[in-house]
């Protein structure tokens, strides 16, 4: 049996990007991304958080919004660095010839991230809403039991989140993506189980992980049926969809929580038991990684071990 290394004393996160992997680890964040050609390209960045920076952002609910942002701005660049290995260095250098071309590179991601967020609170906030209270309408238990009125906002927001990714998973692009993300946790599972970081050892862990962010999101509809059962019941549609809005740094500090004590927790069977959807969600979002999708994984992780000074390489 292979000798496990040192105990570890940090997480480690991650995303697929386009051919590639982000690792971050509490003072780096790292993407290697393989071009067309096989070469494995890597970008290294430091990272200090503003939670270490300012203590009160640390406190329990706070902390989770702090993070889920700085996850956001760290993915879109780690997602940037992968669309420019995937153009070429052509390409890579016609975007970035002129001021001009910056300006407008930056306004349209300004524009496509208020886009997106529009259509996405659209998506899961008005239509969920709206359905509810229509079957409201024709059912009156729904309109007695708040709960059960949250409970149905809940399942159609589920409904519309799992035929999106199986939607998208018809794409051949976004079914690599996947590959790469189940690359990415068997790589941080083997980095968790202290072996060496090998493409055998990796092969064999799962591709499921608690701490993913698929399971994050499953967890915030969850909690979501909860926030919104204690709020008190809005007198117009309105009035409900704005209050429902407003509350989603709320629901995302305590899902944040949840999800940090679940990770830990697994040999509770309570927490396991909590943690199932998640993991289910995540057949989805993740398939199993060739041979070479796992080296990129891999060597995104080791250089961000290697540039913590980690003991396990």
């Amino acid at each position: 049996m292979e000798k496990k290394a040192e105990k570890i004393d940090f997480a480690i996160g991650g995303q697929a990007v386009i051919e590639g992997v982000m690792m971050r680890s509490p003072n780096f964040w790292v993407v290697s991304v393989r071009d067309e050609k096989g070469k494995i390209h890597t970008k290294q960045t430091s990272f200090n958080s503003l939670i270490h920076k300012m203590s009160f952002l640390n406190l329990p609910l706070i902390r989770g919004i702090v993070h889920l942002a700085e996850s956001m701005n760290i993915g879109f660049k780690a997602l940037d660095y992968s669309n420019d290995v995937f153009l070429g260095e052509h390409e890579k250098e016609l975007k970035h010839q002129s001021f001009i071309m910056k300006l407008a590179t930056s306004i349209f991601t300004i524009i496509y991230v208020l886009g997106t967020l529009a259509f996405t609170l659209f998506l899961v906030k008005f239509i969920p809403l709206w359905i509810a209270g229509k079957l409201a309408e024709f059912l009156p238990l729904l309109e007695r039991y708040y709960l059960l009125f949250n409970a149905v906002d809940g399942i159609v927001k589920i409904l519309i989140f799992i035929s999106y990714i199986l939607l998208i998973s018809l794409l051949k692009d976004i079914r690599r993506v996947f590959q790469y993300h189940g690359a990415e946790h068997k790589s941080i599972r083997t980095y968790e189980q202290g072996l060496k970081l090998n493409i055998e050892n990796a092969r064999k862990q799962s591709r499921f992980h608690p701490r993913c962010g698929t399971s994050f999101i499953f967890i915030v509809i969850l909690m979501s049926i909860l926030v919104y059962t204690v709020l008190p019941p809005a007198e117009s549609f309105q009035s409900m969809l704005a209050l429902r809005i407003a509350v989603i740094p709320l629901i995302a500090g305590v899902s944040y929580e949840f999800l940090k004590i679940s990770s830990k927790k697994q040999n509770n069977p309570i927490m396991r038991l909590l943690s199932l959807p998640g993991l289910w969600i995540q057949k989805l979002t993740t398939k199993e990684p060739t041979d070479e999708q796992l080296e990129v994984a891999l060597h995104a992780l080791k250089s961000s071990l290697k540039a913590e000074d980690s003991p396990l390489l």
